[in-house]
């Protein structure tokens, strides 16, 4: 890639973001000041509530959840009914579960402050490197290479035309080369919304992956099963195991998945208590 490529591949990124960049987005925030939002907290809980989430959901949400939880303290000590009943309607129960974590953590390992470094973010439950990157990115202005749905869609849009199952490997030298050292939050910003405006005019670019991965249907699912005991326990609170079968039954039909396991399961990893054939949140 020389450089009257690289030269042209940004310039066309920033016309569209100045164009129609998603400015408005409350975790963003540029309308309401000239950075934007810095604070780590916020930025978190947005990026863990957009993945796979629809932005329209997550901006009904969003709000909602940092009235409850205004500080990582505050999601720290809450209770894990509280943190999930908020965030019911986004799906995805267990990134709740640690992003919870991830504020306890915070908390007891760093004193309630972010930690800066990439090993130090990703020793957080549930970070990985595109949380990292973009904490790092947004919060800290750290001009570092990471990878997330709609910024791989755009190199593969752009370098790999015609091209399938496409490595992150071979994606990442390239993103490492075109970054914006001076202001890398602009401009992952500026490359995530162009991603998202690929995707909605044109087949999605992310299929030439090698990392694409089809989400089943959810209708008839074991996520169905598990998000509907979670659902009905937070607003039982106390259940014995038969009337959690038998709702189970009634909400999603005769389910091949087996529901003792998944309440187990749900049960380990913390989402809820078990006492004998009884069940609480």
């Amino acid at each position: 890639m020389d450089t009257k490529r690289i030269k042209a591949f940004k310039t066309s990124i920033r016309a569209y973001y100045k164009r129609a960049g998603r400015h408005d987005l409350p975790w963003r925030n540029i309308a309401a000041a000239a950075d934007g939002t810095r604070d780590p907290y916020r930025i978190l809980v947005s990026e863990v509530m957009l993945q796979q989430t629809q932005v329209s959901r997550v901006l009904k949400k969003y709000d909602e959840f940092l009235k409850e939880f205004p500080t990582v303290n505050a999601l720290a000590k809450a209770p894990v009914a509280k943190v999930l009943r908020v965030w019911q309607g986004l799906g995805y129960n267990r990134r709740a579960l640690l992003l919870k974590r991830a504020a306890e953590a915070v908390v007891r390992d760093f004193q309630g402050t972010f930690p800066r470094t990439a090993a130090e973010l990703e020793s957080l439950p549930g970070i990985g490197q595109s949380t990292r990157g973009a904490l790092m990115a947004f919060a800290f202005s750290a001009p570092t290479a990471f990878i997330e749905t709609n910024i791989r869609a755009v190199f593969l849009h752009f370098f790999f035309k015609g091209k399938k199952r496409v490595h992150d490997r071979d994606i990442l030298p390239l993103i490492e080369r075109t970054l914006d050292r001076v202001n890398p939050r602009e401009w992952y910003y500026a490359l995530m919304d162009y991603g998202v405006y690929l995707k909605l005019s044109l087949p999605n670019p992310s299929r030439r992956s090698a990392h694409h991965v089809r989400q089943s249907p959810f209708e008839g699912s074991n996520r169905q099963v598990r998000a509907e005991i979670v659902r009905f326990m937070l607003g039982k609170r106390h259940a014995t195991l038969g009337e959690i079968e038998r709702h189970i039954r009634g909400a999603v039909g005769d389910t091949p998945h087996d529901i003792r396991k998944n309440i187990d399961n749900l049960v380990r990893e913390g989402f809820m208590r078990k006492n004998g054939k009884s069940c609480s949140v």
